[in-house]
């Protein structure tokens, strides 16, 4: 199969070749693997490839299934597989062996899924942009020198160039949707609990870090995520099961729905492209029956922002912690950035983060009341075009200095100082709209409806209300009825 073919079908498509017979899965698995060889010099999407496991995994191959026999790449964060490494981005984890599967990689294995490599992603998934000292920068496939995003920026990458057809995914602060709409691929963020974090932890950061996967179409990311929905007996809780699979809602028209859209930041004015994204998704959803008006955001953005990046910063404490405990490996293997935030994250107070988690709860509440009046809120994807690869690379002063305060072990004194707290902002002024989804643990969605007049894609977000993914499936099914984006391809 050349790869003119290969890119032709979405991976359901590839699948009823499987299935059919008229081309055998390992045929499917050259011609990912072909294309990988082909351009991930350039865009560096792939970070470790396995070409003989992904062939033993095709020997046991179940009979049928929607994605069966179709090729896969794993994040390479959490979605471990036994025996081989998931370095969540760092050196210090680059040879570790997994001991377990995660509960979502088995299941994506039982509905006959390919893993044949692990994708790009920075250290421990703790930036917007994927560009790990480890592995060097993932690069977008619509223009090298700009970002693919991040956290599964390697993912999105690898989606866009036709490596694959849909890849693994997560998302704890936009990891899924902001690379979705960077890279113009659809993914779609589930709700908290729908989807097993297990075995490794029976949640990810509270339940706002849910895994999923990137796409070219809509109906790839609802077999994908049907593959893997479903109370895991280890969780700590059962979630209510959709009423419907995901495939079988798409088949189906949304109602007219009240949808609420704003473009406001606590971080900065969006980018004029990104206001356009917007207004142009706004017109599209109008012209479609939806009811859609102007409102302003349910909750206190910069509280919000605040309150996210110190648990943020927490998490990655603990993550540093947990590898240098599995490894043995000192403090300053892991990247200088890392370690600031980290800093900052050992000097919140166990009191202090009680009540950070308690607002959160409440950000809730607010975004439960807006939905009782709209359906859906919808946002930018992005503040404005993808940004350049260094683009937010810390400087060399402020490295500097934060080694002298790592030096001295003066962590509270750097988080008094705010210095980390800046450079942070400074990274979500270009991502300040996908947070609020993961501290309310609520679904959302982003869209390839856009590309600015330099033909960089900006795609735009929509947030359901809670146990909202059937119907955020339906509503992207007619968006893509109505403006399709799956042919479109990136010129590499």
């Amino acid at each position: 199969m050349d790869y003119s073919e290969y890119r032709e079908h979405d991976g359901v498509g590839l699948a009823e070749l499987v299935s059919s017979g008229e081309v055998p899965a390992t045929e499917l698995l050259d011609a990912a693997f072909d294309r990988y060889e082909k351009v991930n010099d350039r865009i560096n999407a792939v970070v470790r490839a396995d070409r003989e496991t992904a062939a033993e995994f095709a020997g046991g191959l179940p009979a049928g299934g929607p994605l069966a026999g179709v090729p896969f790449l794993l994040k390479d964060l959490n979605q471990e597989v036994a025996g081989h490494p998931s370095s969540a981005g760092t050196a210090a984890l680059a040879r570790v062996a997994a001991p377990e599967t995660a509960e979502v990689v088995r299941r994506w294995l039982n509905a006959g899924l390919l893993p044949f490599g692990r994708t790009n992603t920075p250290e421990f998934g703790a930036k917007p942009v994927t560009e790990p000292e480890a592995f060097g920068p993932a690069r977008n496939p619509w223009s090298p020198d700009r970002t693919p995003g991040g956290s599964s920026g390697g993912s999105a990458a690898a989606v866009a160039a036709g490596i694959v057809p849909v890849a693994g995914a997560s998302d704890g602060g936009g990891s899924i949707r902001i690379p979705a709409a960077c890279c113009g691929v659809f993914g779609l963020k589930p709700g908290r609990g729908l989807v097993p974090a297990g075995p490794a932890r029976a949640e990810n950061f509270h339940g706002a870090a849910s895994d999923g996967v990137l796409s070219r179409t809509v109906r790839d990311s609802a077999a994908a995520l049907d593959a893997i929905v479903g109370t895991d007996p280890a969780g700590p809780y059962s979630p209510a099961a959709p009423p419907r699979d995901f495939t079988t809602e798409i088949a189906s028209e949304p109602p007219r729905l009240r949808v609420g859209f704003t473009s406001q930041s606590a971080l900065g004015r969006p980018h004029p492209h990104a206001i356009e994204a917007l207004s142009d998704a706004a017109r599209l959803l109008e012209s479609l029956g939806h009811h859609v008006e102007p409102v302003s955001s349910p909750v206190d953005l910069d509280s919000l922002a605040v309150d996210f990046l110190r648990a943020w910063s927490v998490k990655l404490a603990a993550s540093i912690d947990d590898a240098v405990a599995a490894t043995g490996a000192s403090e300053t293997s892991f990247e200088l950035d890392s370690r600031l935030l980290a800093a900052v994250g050992r000097a919140i107070s166990g009191p202090e983060y009680s009540a950070l988690l308690d607002r959160w709860h409440d950000y809730t509440r607010r975004l439960a009341e807006f939905h009782r009046d709209y359906d859906l809120l919808l946002t930018p994807g992005l503040a404005g075009p993808p940004v350049r690869v260094g683009e937010l690379a810390t400087g060399e002063p402020l490295r500097a200095a934060g080694r002298a305060v790592l030096g001295l072990g003066l962590g509270r004194m750097l988080r008094a100082s705010g210095m980390v707290d800046r450079v942070a902002r400074e990274n979500l002024r270009h991502v300040p709209y996908t947070q609020l989804a993961n501290i309310t643990g609520r679904p959302a969605m982003s869209v390839p409806l856009y590309w600015d007049p330099e033909g960089l894609p900006l795609g735009v977000q929509f947030v359901g209300p809670l146990a909202g993914e059937g119907m955020l499936f339906r509503l992207a099914a007619q968006l893509e009825r109505a403006r399709p984006w799956a042919r479109r391809e990136p010129p590499l």
